[in-house]
């Protein structure tokens, strides 16, 4: 997708000061780093501005990315990534429907053939209790593997799909897409799990991101990106989006978070 730095940074800018600009990033632009024609740090330095990421979203994934205007910051706020004690939260549409009102998926990962992001375990070895999938140690593959967590609350069913808020606690690549595909609930429109060419995007936005900030009064960031009118196609009949929002920030309050 080609596009022009500053007409996105005007339509997406959502919060911005000194040290930090936040965008509601479209689905199919990348952040930085990927192979791909164009990205945001890129157009950025080629038009006079530096900006750092402090975290990444998939190219295929809309919503809330932020990043640092000056490199004090960018570590402050990277720190707390690494530590996992960033609030983050995602939408997510995804096939079927037989999801329980709240779940946890506990599921390491590693990483096969092609470099792609697997669960470390045969996925016959998945088990579901009660709402959370794991696996067994003795079922692990011989591979190097990463504790991962993802925590998600149901926040409305159709006939065909459920639309999930969703907290990864962890913050693995593909994180939130391989957990979903693996428990049998792929996310509409994945290029990595949905073949079906049915979609012409990937129905994953970043939503929430609630930080430490100590240059700010009071010292912390909390921002969020609302969706844009393409998320939500895929639910029929159109919902009322401010209260489906509501009712899923409510939702995010009821998952367990693992004491720090």
């Amino acid at each position: 997708m080609d596009f022009e730095w500053a007409e996105l940074r005007a339509s997406c800018v959502i919060a911005e000061d000194a040290a930090v600009l936040a965008l509601n990033k479209p689905a199919g632009i990348s952040v930085t780093g990927e192979r791909h024609d164009s990205d945001i740090v890129e157009a950025a330095a080629a038009a006079g501005e530096t900006l750092y990421p402090v975290h990444r979203i998939d190219k295929v994934t809309s919503g809330l990315v932020l990043l640092a205007k000056e490199l004090t910051a960018h570590g402050q706020l990277t720190r707390q990534f690494n530590k996992q004690t960033a609030e983050k939260a995602y939408l997510a549409i995804v096939e079927s429907t037989g999801l329980p009102d709240r779940g946890v998926i506990e599921l390491p990962l590693s990483v096969g053939r092609k470099n792609r992001v697997r669960i470390a375990a045969p996925r016959e070895r998945i088990r579901e209790q009660a709402g959370r999938w794991f696996v067994d140690d003795a079922d692990l593959l011989a591979t190097k593997n990463y504790p991962s967590v993802t925590r998600f609350a149901t926040v409305l069913r159709t006939d065909e799909h459920t639309l999930l808020a969703v907290r990864p606690i962890t913050g693995r690549r593909h994180q939130i897409r391989v957990h979903l595909a693996w428990i049998g609930h792929p996310i509409l429109g994945d290029p990595l799990f949905d073949k079906s060419g049915q979609y012409d995007r990937t129905y994953l936005h970043s939503w929430q991101l609630g930080l430490a900030a100590p240059w700010r009064t009071p010292p912390e960031l909390a921002v969020r990106a609302t969706p844009n009118p393409d998320f939500w196609q895929p639910i029929q009949p159109a919902p009322d989006t401010e209260a489906v929002l509501q009712h899923a920030d409510d939702l995010l309050h009821t998952i367990e978070h693992p004491s720090e």
